[in-house]
């Protein structure tokens, strides 16, 4: 008797054990995945973090001295800038961390979880063609291909509900455009200089832009940010190449005005037609041409001329390289090269994003401080006299 009681409540309690670990399986099914926000960032040059180095052939790299002088250690480290990106300030302002580069060997599943990705690659573009001369780049269509080759890796390793649930969780970022105009469109070397005219070829971006975007939204992509383009015309590629005067190129600011009004009616189209999705669109064009037209007004104190080049001895340098000569205050030129902007003209943009941004970016906003701008680093001559902190 005391035997068959004993193997009753052997039983009870073992069913009461079987109950209890399928309620907890259950329980960690039905919570799904438990993963941080994170970014997936594509984009050109001006959002590129590595990728490039990694592209043994290319003509489009940051990886030789000035590059990244005032980030981080000093060295180059495959930003196109001094310091810091656009992408970089308002994910800091955000609390969400640095996507690495996708071409980065230490990058591995347990680091997308926690970071993310950057495909950005320099030189590349919305279009396929868009910067060949460059030989190796990666263009939009491609960054998306590796993306989905991502999305598989993730999927092995937490499985297809909890990866689901990742991607769509993540924040987007696609900041393209410029090159399909400054090394495409606007270069004879190129058949879609002569193919197409000014508003065709504007309507062949946001086809192929539209496309994308879609594609992006099947993979998973729920909340996207577009960037739009700044005055391009008024880099100071532009004013070399196209003008004896050295002003802006009025034709390639057209240009610039009229694609952001076609990529911001086909964010809201998007917005509208795909389930469960925003796509924003981040329109910087006026305060950057603000900043370029009165830069006294950004404590800048020059908004034409390169801080990295050779002087008024080669025009245009194209690209910063160890022989260049450094302006002695980093902080006071808009640009940092030929193409691209300063540190501190990344963060005014970014400042106007943010602001652009405000609700959307605020659904994952945390309470992890943004990092400070870089203390410029004295220039190589030592003529600067401020010191460097990392950022």
């Amino acid at each position: 008797m005391m035997k068959s009681q004993y193997s009753t409540l052997t039983i009870i309690l073992m069913v009461q054990e079987i109950s209890i670990s399928i309620l907890v399986v259950f329980g960690i099914i039905s919570r799904g995945c438990e993963c941080k926000t994170v970014q997936f960032i594509f984009g050109d040059s001006l959002s590129d973090v590595g990728n490039n180095r990694y592209l043994t052939k290319s003509l489009a790299n940051a990886d030789l001295p000035w590059y990244g002088i005032d980030f981080g250690d000093g060295l180059p480290n495959g930003r196109f800038t001094n310091g810091r990106t656009v992408a970089d300030i308002i994910g800091d302002a955000t609390g969400l961390p640095r996507p690495p580069a996708f071409l980065d060997p230490s990058l591995t599943e347990e680091v997308i979880l926690e970071n993310g990705v950057n495909y950005a690659s320099g030189g590349g573009g919305i279009l396929n063609e868009t910067g060949s001369y460059f030989i190796q780049r990666l263009c939009f269509t491609k960054q998306i291909e590796l993306f989905q080759g991502t999305q598989e890796l993730i999927r092995n390793k937490i499985g297809k509900q909890a990866a689901d649930e990742f991607f769509e969780g993540a924040r987007y970022v696609v900041a393209l455009g410029s090159n399909d105009f400054i090394n495409n469109y606007l270069m004879p070397v190129y058949t879609d200089s002569w193919k197409y005219n000014d508003q065709s070829f504007i309507n062949y971006l946001m086809d192929t832009l539209q496309a994308q975007l879609k594609l992006l939204h099947r993979l998973g992509a729920r909340q996207v940010m577009v960037f739009g383009l700044g005055p391009m015309g008024c880099i100071p590629l532009q004013r070399e190449l196209s003008s004896t005067s050295g002003d802006c190129q009025n034709k390639t600011n057209q240009l610039a005005l009229s694609f952001n009004q076609a990529a911001s009616k086909l964010m809201d189209d998007l917005s509208i037609s795909l389930a469960n999705a925003t796509f924003k669109f981040g329109d910087t064009y006026d305060v950057v041409n603000d900043v370029i037209t009165n830069p006294d007004n950004y404590g800048f104190s020059n908004s034409e001329s390169p801080c990295c080049s050779f002087g008024d001895e080669i025009k245009p340098a194209l690209t910063c390289i160890p022989a260049s000569k450094l302006c002695k205050d980093r902080s006071k030129y808009v640009f940092w090269d030929e193409y691209h902007p300063s540190d501190s003209a990344n963060q005014i943009i970014a400042n106007e994003l943010l602001n652009k941004f405000r609700n959307f970016l605020s659904m994952n906003r945390s309470s992890a401080a943004p990092s400070p701008a870089p203390a410029m680093a004295p220039s190589p001559d030592s003529t600067a006299s401020s010191t460097q902190s990392p950022t």
